[in-house]
């Protein structure tokens, strides 16, 4: 290869015409894989028997000693993911913030665990759910996420749904606001958007995307509300598509599989496609 040098030059030249860091040596970014392992270190402490060994230990030791690590390192991280010049002080009252509130989150995903439970007949057990269900772990992430989404920390929530994202197929914006007994069934397709506000006792089955009615605005669209509302003891079966941030599906309501849904439905209602025609030729 005789013009390395040649193309090394144009390389550099669009990192200096891209118009965002390419290359600048003082960008400050959080550490990703940090992140992750933080994420982990989480699910740890949240279900120590599936994930930790936890042999010889005392239940409060056990959750001090993970709190403490996770604790200065996730301040650092969000140290690292704030722009304002009191970032040291902020960090700090976000990070005291988050741990005080793990116990609440920890609480949610019990709930969650039941709602699985109680909405899977292939569900064999509860722990089965917390070692190996995609939907629980994209749920589980999410509800961390979210707390530093409510924050304001840019960067990380992101990381942590995009990872589950690409563990599950589970597409979770840590934006979006999601009641308790939340139940996902297999899960792959599904995405949730920015601003969708989730009830209690809600079930999303695979492929069921709550999203906006166009993205053809762009930047213009941020911060207002378009994703849909979904009221509590809400069914959503595969395929589904609800979209729009003045849609409401109304309490009760079931939206049978491959809906698409642009309007409000009136509580308690069902919504489902006429069956198709199927031709059969021999």
């Amino acid at each position: 290869m005789s013009n390395i040098e040649g193309i090394a030059k144009s390389i550099a030249k669009t990192y200096n015409e891209a118009g965002f860091p390419l290359f600048d040596k003082g960008l400050c970014l959080p550490d990703k894989n940090e992140i992750i392992e933080i994420i982990k270190d989480i699910q740890k402490l949240f279900f120590p028997s599936y994930f930790a060994s936890i042999a010889k230990k005392d239940e409060v030791g056990f959750a001090e000693e993970l709190l403490s690590s996770i604790y200065y390192r996730i301040k650092k991280q969000i140290e690292l993911s704030l722009k304002c010049p009191e970032k040291g002080e902020k960090s700090k009252a976000i990070a005291d913030k988050f741990i005080s509130s793990l116990p609440e989150i920890h609480a949610l995903l019990v709930k969650d665990v039941y709602a699985t439970l109680e909405g899977d007949p292939a569900a064999s057990s509860k722990e089965e759910i917390i070692f190996s269900y995609p939907g629980f772990y994209a749920i589980f992430v999410y509800r961390v996420a979210h707390l530093l989404y409510s924050e304001g920390v840019s960067y990380m929530p992101r990381i942590m749904t995009e990872h589950a994202h690409s563990m599950t197929g589970i597409d979770i914006n840590p934006g979006a606001t999601i009641g308790e007994y939340f139940f996902i069934d297999h899960g792959t397709g599904i995405v949730i958007g920015e601003t969708t506000t989730i009830g209690n006792h809600v079930k999303l089955y695979q492929g069921v995307t709550l999203g906006a009615l166009s993205p053809r605005k762009g930047q213009s669209l941020a911060g207002i509300k378009r994703h849909p509302t979904v009221c509590d003891n809400v069914t959503i079966y595969s395929g589904a598509s609800i979209l729009g941030g003045e849609t409401v599906i109304g309490e009760g309501a079931v939206i049978g599989g491959n809906c698409f849904i642009t309007e409000s439905v009136e509580p308690g209602c069902r919504v489902y496609v006429k069956k198709p025609e199927h031709i059969v030729k021999n």
